[in-house]
């Protein structure tokens, strides 16, 4: 069982940035993906980003796209997204989830292919 506990949200400004951490209790190295995954009041959940393989592959959500950027550190067992130039259509509940099944880059769009969740960290954006 992996349990991943996220962290960094917070009430930020139009055009900030922000920092999100996830932090595994298994080695992350023994995942094969890491992602972000955010819901807005509403909304469904939605694909932000993804790192995946031996290879560090990234995909990002079009609307992310350079102004968000996914990190792992194995050493650390934590998976982050650095967050640029934020927008009020940002604000959502971000989470994080592991996948330990070993798939093409773009099925990690799909939240249906992660096995674990963390909690989630709210990330508000004021205009």
């Amino acid at each position: 069982q992996v349990q991943l506990v996220e962290s960094g949200g917070g009430l930020v400004q139009t055009g900030d940035s922000l920092r999100l951490s996830c932090a595994g209790s298994v080695h992350t190295a023994s995942t094969n993906a890491l992602g972000w995954f955010r819901q807005a009041p509403g909304n469904e959940r939605e694909f932000v980003a993804a790192i995946f393989g031996r290879i560090r592959g990234t995909i990002y959500a079009g609307s992310v796209k350079g102004r968000f950027t996914i990190l792992r550190d194995d050493d650390k067992n934590t998976v982050y997204l650095q967050m640029n130039s934020l927008k009020p259509e940002d604000t959502a509940v971000y989470y994080c989830a592991a996948s330990t099944r070993t798939n093409t880059g773009n099925t990690y769009t799909h939240a249906s292919n992660y096995d674990y969740w963390g909690q989630g960290t709210q990330v508000t954006v004021s205009s």
